[in-house]
């Protein structure tokens, strides 16, 4: 799998969005931006400037597969 070079990772345009059951509370919550060509970032919603994780788009499936299917519960 070829890797890209996250530190030239250009995040400028990204469009961030927060769950909708995050609420106002000030709770541990993160944002998601899907409108980047070939790869999906997120990042924490109380330190918007800080940095982010990114993934390609076959990463964050297998990702949210596996939150449906309970893989990360405890």
């Amino acid at each position: 799998m070829e890797r890209k070079d996250l530190k030239a990772t250009d995040l400028a345009e990204a469009v961030w969005k927060k769950s909708s059951l995050s609420g106002n509370n000030g709770g541990n919550c993160v944002e998601v931006a899907t409108n980047l060509p070939g790869m999906i970032a997120v990042r924490d919603s109380k330190n918007p400037a800080g940095s982010a994780l990114v993934f390609t788009p076959d990463e964050w499936r297998a990702f949210l597969g596996g939150v449906r299917l309970g893989e990360f519960d405890r």
